[in-house]
């Protein structure tokens, strides 16, 4: 097997071997000049660029014994001169004690924004070493979720990919920061993942409401100064992403020292586990969201609850053996579609558009991570329920470059039209904008040399050469169609 090795001259410090890592094997680290001198024997470092990066030299780290080998990193590195080399495993080996004394580090300070790119991998994955296959498309959009929301998200799962994936026996990839945080995932079955995950919502909320109605009541009650200016300070930001942590903890540390007996107080005191606004996220593949419970995330999505729904869509049963889902593509070869699938694949997003106050996007991590990163930004910030459909590349797509590749693939697939990038955003009716936001350009017209780079579509063409001219005219057409209706949506 081979793993990446690390050539720091070449590095240009964009940190998108980090991003698209399924297991979160390759990373960035800043070290400060006591840290590099106390560094084991090998250990190279570049001085780090930017603004806030002045004290801090930088280093890409590969962890050799948990990285699969897929190559996805280098073959994504954004270097002139490639940055990362593959390398025999055995050859790499001395990198391990660095690794070890690099991950042992405290945390710095992300000097940078996290809801972009390269800043959002200085945040720490708490999806890690999971039981993805090598290449994974889906599990890099949960480890970057992770880094953006991780230390107060609550997880419903669906039983699949994503499910297996993420709880491999006897290894548990969700993780915790120093101080104690991270997501606190679960799972459901297929069928009913988003009444679970509604459930779980209503039950978060009530807690929440019951807080709120408590600390109101001890404002007005109470005589100490301090604890009312925590108790003000949370009411007013506690439900701000950004500042609920912070304002939370006043008030912990408030509550902790007041001399105040009130039972409202008592109530807080006893629950300063529900004071943090947490995030809400569902998440599943395909095969649950487009099919077997889409009676139920579309009763989840009808229901106003702030709640985010993510769907990795590889397409197709991806962890039952590869049958055709109502997610497959017109032309797609697929276990009860072995002659082509004939229909068209379902739109789940323009669907959940008619309801008009969700928020929905299309994303892909490989063809655009900066639109990634904001449609994930936007929907966390959305009061109201959130989809977002993620494009991943699957094994069993047949990728002719290979699983090192599906980074590449998706940007084939957005550059072509094949997968448009857009999103949906209720908030922008109330002032005026069109809510309907499209990402992507004007599609190359590769098509069909997309297609055939992929074993899904390009089979068809041996086993029913006739059948795959008619259906591959079709999807070309139906493409085509798609773009232009939604730059008519746009208004472009």
């Amino acid at each position: 097997m081979n793993v990446p090795q690390w050539i720091p001259e070449n590095c240009i410090g964009c940190n998108m071997c980090s991003l698209v890592c399924p297991h979160a094997a390759i990373r960035p680290f800043l070290l400060t000049k006591e840290e590099a001198d106390k560094a084991p024997e090998g250990l190279v470092s570049i001085q780090a660029k930017g603004k806030g990066f002045e004290n801090y030299t930088f280093r890409i780290q590969v962890d050799p014994v948990d990285c699969q080998g897929c190559g996805s990193c280098a073959s994504t590195c954004l270097a002139k001169e490639k940055a990362l080399v593959m390398k025999p495993l055995e050859s790499q080996m001395h990198e391990q004690p660095i690794w070890d004394y690099l991950i042992d580090l405290p945390v710095k300070p992300n000097p940078m924004d996290k809801f972009s790119t390269k800043g959002s991998q200085f945040e720490r994955p708490l999806y890690e070493f999971n039981g993805a296959c090598a290449g994974c498309g889906e599990a890099p959009y949960m480890k970057l979720m992770t880094q953006l929301f991780g230390e107060r998200m609550y997880i419903a799962d669906a039983t699949g990919c994503t499910y297996v994936v993420g709880s491999s026996t006897p290894t548990f990839p969700y993780a915790k920061t120093a101080c104690g945080y991270g997501p606190a995932p679960s799972n459901s079955l297929f069928e009913n993942n988003a009444e679970y995950s509604l459930g779980m919502c209503l039950s978060v909320d009530q807690m929440r409401r019951q807080a709120k109605a408590h600390a109101e009541a001890a404002l007005a009650a109470t005589g100490d100064e301090k604890l009312k200016a925590a108790i003000k300070d949370w009411l007013e930001r506690g439900d701000d992403p950004e500042t609920t942590r912070e304002v939370s903890e006043n008030l912990k540390k408030a509550l902790a020292v007041t001399e105040c007996r009130s039972e409202d107080v008592r109530f807080l005191k006893d629950r300063t586990d529900t004071l943090v606004k947490k995030s809400m996220w569902m998440y599943g593949g395909d095969g649950w969201a487009y099919d077997i419970g889409y009676g139920g995330l579309d009763h989840v999505l009808a229901s106003g609850i702030d709640v985010n729904i993510v769907v990795v869509d590889t397409e197709v049963y991806s962890n039952t053996g590869g049958q055709s889902s109502k997610a497959t593509p017109i032309g797609a070869v697929a276990q009860f579609a072995n002659a082509g699938k004939s229909t068209a694949k379902k739109d789940l997003g323009r669907i959940a558009m008619t309801y008009g106050n969700v928020y929905v996007a299309q994303v892909a991590m490989g063809g655009n991570p900066a639109q990634l990163i904001t449609a994930l930004k936007e929907a966390e910030k959305h009061k109201g329920p959130s989809l977002i459909i993620a494009y991943a590349p699957c094994i069993n797509h047949g990728l002719s470059n290979g699983m090192g590749k599906v980074q590449n693939e998706q940007k084939l697939a957005v550059d072509c039209g094949y997968w448009p990038l857009w999103r949906y955003i209720p908030e922008n009716k109330e002032q005026g904008r069109n809510p309907f936001v499209l990402d992507s350009k004007e599609p190359n017209g590769k098509l069909r040399e997309f297609m055939m780079g992929e074993v899904r579509f390009s089979s068809l063409t041996r086993t029913f050469p006739e059948r795959a001219e008619v259906l591959f005219k079709e999807a070309e057409e139906f493409t085509a169609k798609r773009y232009e209706e939604y730059k008519a949506i746009a208004g472009k």
